[in-house]
């Protein structure tokens, strides 16, 4: 696939100029935002089984308080993440850093499973309006021939985030309580802030533009394609696949990573050693992500990922007769969070092969708009089966639904890849 460069650098002497020491330490940070993306989603699950023995409440109460930081990043995106677009790249994501840091500190002090709700909410739209900024800050500052691998590599900083939330969560909390995972990640993020207002760049594409306004104020806008042009003749069974496929795999994720922290002590497991098997789910994530991509770059796209669906959905099986044992159990997590998890990736990377440029940014935008409808409906699903009495077998075992719906719709591709066609 080209890659265009936003920033207008295109040429020999651009393409093969490295970055500077400066560009690679924003990269860093960006990649340090995304990991406070990765363990603020993880946070919340992690506290659940706490906050349920403290208060003596049931766990599926708080499916509301564990989707309402997705919802609220949906909500972000579309409302606030554009204000990059105006301000700059730099602001938007210091801003929005800052807010991250305030409202992850006032989910500490929720006293009620409204109050948690409503300051999950707040923290997601906080997180919508910063994190489409530092993917746009990302592809602007990255060379032209390396933007892929850079935006990838940064995106990693999700899945460390949520891995190492899994591993310190027994520590923080045995240091304060469950509280201690909201702190902790506060004052993380505060000084992130400090280290983003100090050395974070501002996008090179953003600051040209500026200039040539400011030289031609009156200069009229060229003409922009219409958000709901991937819904137009041609590309719309291809916008259905894509955005039908990330929609139900987004369903699939976080009912997993939401409820896995409070339905494996229900199988056995200490609340130390869920939260570790929560962290094993985030990085066969990493790994499955890498593995999927090799053969989605030989063309093996639907062999590869209704393959996969089909082994996640014989290891969800499993659950139901293989012992609740650290080895044994945590095997099948990795698979099956590698599974998910990678496709997620994996899927963003096929959509793209079915639009083009000029209606890209519009496609994705709607799939991952419409895909928080499924990750809303993730945990509150979770809940409804926990609420239901069912085991620990029962609600993986009820997991497969959505993986198996997954596998059947992989098979759709080649024909929303024929229906499109797009020539670029």
């Amino acid at each position: 696939m080209r890659v265009i460069d936003p920033a207008g650098t295109a040429g020999p002497a651009a393409i093969a100029a490295p970055a500077s020491a400066r560009t690679v330490l924003a990269f860093v940070l960006c990649a340090l935002v995304m990991m406070i993306d990765g363990y603020d989603l993880s946070a919340m699950p992690l506290a659940v089984p706490h906050v349920v023995k403290l208060w003596g409440v049931a766990p599926a109460r708080f499916g509301i308080a564990l989707s309402a930081v997705l919802a609220g990043l949906g909500l972000g995106a579309v409302l606030l993440g554009p204000i990059g677009d105006r301000v700059g790249r730099r602001p938007a994501v210091l801003v929005a850093t800052a807010a991250i840091a305030v409202a992850t500190a006032g989910t500490a002090t929720a006293g009620s499973i409204v109050q948690f709700a409503l300051w999950r909410l707040l923290t997601g739209a906080a997180l919508g309006a910063c994190l489409p900024n530092v993917t746009a800050l990302t592809a602007e500052l990255a060379p032209q021939h390396r933007r892929a691998g850079v935006l990838t590599l940064v995106s990693c900083g999700v899945s460390i985030g949520g891995m190492a939330a899994g591993f310190v969560a027994p520590l923080l909390v045995a240091a304060g309580g469950w509280q201690m995972l909201f702190l902790a990640s506060a004052a993380f993020t505060l000084l992130l802030v400090a280290l983003l207002w100090a050395m974070l760049p501002e996008s090179p594409k953003f600051l040209r533009e500026r200039a040539e306004r400011a030289q031609a104020p009156a200069r009229t806008a060229a003409p922009r394609i219409s958000v709901l042009a991937p819904l137009g003749r041609g590309y719309r069974f291809a916008t259905f696949v894509f955005v039908g496929l990330y929609t139900v795999n987004a369903l699939a994720l976080y009912m997993l990573t939401s409820w896995v922290p409070t339905i494996l002590p229900q199988a056995g497991f200490s609340l130390a050693g869920a939260a570790r098997m929560a962290a094993v789910v985030q990085g066969g994530g990493l790994i499955a992500a890498l593995l999927l991509s090799w053969f989605l770059d030989r063309s093996r796209t639907v062999a590869a990922m209704a393959g996969g669906y089909l082994i996640v959905a014989a290891c969800l099986g499993a659950f139901s007769f293989m012992s609740a044992t650290a080895l044994g159990w945590g095997a099948l997590l990795l698979v099956v969070g590698g599974g998910i998890a990678g496709a997620h990736l994996a899927l963003m990377a096929v959509g793209t092969g079915f639009f083009p440029p000029s209606m890209l940014s519009g496609a994705i935008g709607l799939a991952v708009a419409i895909a928080r409808v499924g990750a809303i409906a993730g945990p509150l699903a979770g809940g409804w089966i926990i609420a239901s009495g069912a085991s620990a077998q029962t609600f993986l075992l009820a997991l497969a639904v959505p993986v198996l719906v997954c596998a059947a719709g992989v098979l759709l591709i080649p024909a929303a890849q024929r229906s499109s066609a797009p020539r670029f």
